[in-house]
């Protein structure tokens, strides 16, 4: 019966100890992940003041990019210097080429999504030319501008679709 009653005391002793224990231990943790995600969040914050202004330039670069890709303003930067078509196709193409290489680091800025709308932009207007260039009515390189021209009169052109989204992503940085 002493021994009952003697351990009954010390359970008396070490049970209000555990309970401040436990009570110490979960306010610790939760103090330490309060200071954890305020100190991620200022080094996120500080790492912003620096990746906003690159991320922006890549936009601006993109912008650019979808700018001179778009047809009708390719086709007036862009004039042949002989009347072969496939020597036309080939210089429209290559210029498309150069300035996609040119700007193809800005992928690691943006969005998946932006990227690959930029990319499926390119592809479809390099598509087009070529498939302007394989109809039997284009003989020359004149005739090739003049059905890409009337092509893109009254149509929006997949540069132009791709900077609407480009737009929009930017927006949502603010």
């Amino acid at each position: 019966m002493e021994d009952v009653s003697q351990v009954l005391n010390y359970v008396a002793y070490l049970l209000p100890a555990i309970v401040v224990g436990l009570i110490a231990y979960f306010f610790f943790k939760g103090h330490t992940a309060n200071e954890e995600g305020r100190r991620r969040y200022l080094l996120q914050k500080d790492a912003q003041k620096s990746t906003i202004p690159i991320r922006l330039q890549a936009y601006e670069r993109l912008t650019l990019f979808l700018e001179r890709i778009d047809p009708n303003k390719l086709l007036i930067r862009v004039k042949p210097y002989s009347d072969e078509l496939q020597k036309y196709e080939t210089l429209l193409i290559q210029n498309i080429d150069n300035e996609y290489e040119h700007n193809l680091v800005q992928q690691i800025y943006v969005s998946p999504e932006c990227w690959n709308i930029i990319m499926a932009a390119k592809n479809a207007t390099t598509q087009l030319i070529r498939q302007s260039a394989m109809s039997e009515k284009v003989d020359s390189s004149d005739k090739l501008r003049e059905t890409l021209l009337n092509h893109f009169m009254g149509e929006v052109t997949p540069s132009h679709k791709a900077l609407m989204y480009l737009k929009k992503e930017v927006s949502e940085i603010f």
